[in-house]
């Protein structure tokens, strides 16, 4: 069988992966990262010896906060006013300059310098390109790769140059919701009215595509960029802190714990998406002055603080010691809570509501009844939330397309493009078989 020689991207604002269409089986292989993941954090970390980059970079995002570049794509070839940058850069750790209306990062390493949102993309299309290297054992220099449907040609032509930065050139460039229904085989199956909720880590996309002819044409598309999965962690994140601060009379302060403590939360919440109940357990460091009431002993862990074992990774940050001063004024305790789904979803009662604005705005400017629309298909890890699901299978009076992995559903549909730009083929499975 030949090997592919297009591969297909998704560089997501919260994960990016990269798939092939296999020849001559209709099935779409998602390419893994060294360590298994089927996807890897649109993030990138700048130390005094290396850029990390991936779930690399994560593992740096609390240590070293100020050099650690994430939600690119959300500048990448935009203009901004400088209100809006202003506004933008709030929501950041990292410094954001105004470049003639272009945002550009600053990093300080050995030297402080500045990055472009396409120089954050290359970093993480080069980790992808050598990720299909590895898994194909040929060069790869093709691609194809997806966007948001509102982009504009400035901001395709910015995504088109990180990818020629990281030595490929873009064949072609699909809409994110045209990938997604190829993913889901809708371009075979009798549909016309196909709407597509995209509700990823950081935004939510809502288009409503027309099928004609085979090909899908864009109707109306609207959305929420402050809207997603981060945002639903951050209401747990802050019911967390509150719990804290009655038992503890303070909040963690060392970077790393944050960092263990979001961790999991996010795993609290992708269990909760199939159990009723989830428990989440930290080591963390406490200031002993600061108790409020003596702690039972099953939550205190003996002597003071030892010196963990650094890794190489955070040996290469300087001046980033601990915001917690001396060890013998500390003690370390097991946060442990049971967190229940009924919870989780009155945490975030609101914003799951809200979902629904953009949903009613395409259909209202598409000019159809929420009846007329043949399929309803989501992607991005955030619309697994059965609550999510529930707004939305109650709002049109049916269920939602869920026979496609969310989180993979835009890279597959690209590795089907790709492999049509390919010249390989024969597609027989519908909706596309993804090979684990």
């Amino acid at each position: 069988m030949p090997t592919p020689k297009v591969i297909g991207i998704d560089l997501g604002t919260t994960y990016c992966s990269v798939g092939v269409f296999l020849p001559g089986t209709g099935q779409v292989k998602v390419i893994a990262d060294e360590n298994g993941h089927n996807s890897i954090p649109s993030i990138v970390s700048f130390t005094d010896r290396d850029v990390y980059v991936g779930y690399d970079g994560l593992e740096l995002a609390d240590a070293n906060p100020q050099n650690t570049i994430y939600d690119a794509k959300r500048f990448i070839g935009k203009i901004f006013t400088s209100e809006e940058l202003k506004s933008e850069s709030s929501r950041y750790p990292f410094k954001i300059f105004n470049n003639n209306g272009s945002a550009e990062f600053s990093v300080t390493t050995n030297e402080t310098f500045r990055v472009t949102p396409e120089h954050i993309g290359s970093q993480l299309l080069l980790k992808l390109k050598r990720m299909a290297e590895d898994h194909l054992g040929v060069p790869i220099s093709k691609a194809v790769i997806s966007v948001p449907a509102e982009f504009d040609e400035r901001q395709r032509n910015a995504t088109v140059k990180a990818a020629n930065l990281a030595g490929l050139e873009i064949l072609r460039v699909i809409n994110e919701p045209t990938a997604a229904a190829m993913a889901y085989g809708l371009h075979k199956a009798d549909v016309f009215n196909v709407l597509v909720v995209d509700l990823g880590g950081g935004t939510l996309d809502v288009s409503l595509l027309n099928k004609q002819g085979g090909m899908f044409l864009t109707r109306a598309m609207a959305g929420n960029n402050k809207l997603g999965g981060q945002d639903f962690n951050q209401r747990l994140m802050q019911h967390l802190y509150n719990q804290l601060n009655q038992v503890y009379g303070s909040l963690p302060s060392r970077k790393e714990e944050i960092h263990r403590l979001r961790q999991a939360v996010e795993a609290v919440k992708l269990n909760l998406t199939i159990h009723e109940a989830s428990t989440l357990r930290v080591l963390l460091t406490m200031p002993e002055r600061k108790l409020t009431k003596e702690l039972p002993a099953s939550e205190v862990m003996p002597n003071t603080v030892p010196n963990s074992k650094s890794s190489q990774k955070t040996k290469d940050l300087k001046n980033l010691g601990d915001a917690s001063g001396g060890e013998n004024n500390f003690v370390k305790v097991v946060f442990e809570r049971e967190i229940s789904r009924k919870l989780f979803e009155m945490l975030n009662e609101d914003l799951f509501k809200k979902i629904l604005v953009p949903i009613e705005q395409v259909l209202k400017e598409g000019h159809l009844h929420e009846e007329e629309v043949d399929e309803i298909v989501l992607v991005g890890g955030s619309t697994r939330i059965p609550k999510i699901r529930e707004v939305i299978r109650d709002f049109f009076g049916k269920e939602p397309n869920t026979s496609v992995d969310p989180d993979l559903a835009v890279v597959m549909g690209v590795a089907i493009q790709a492999g049509i730009v390919g010249g390989s083929w024969p597609l027989q499975n519908s909706p596309v078989k993804a090979l684990n």
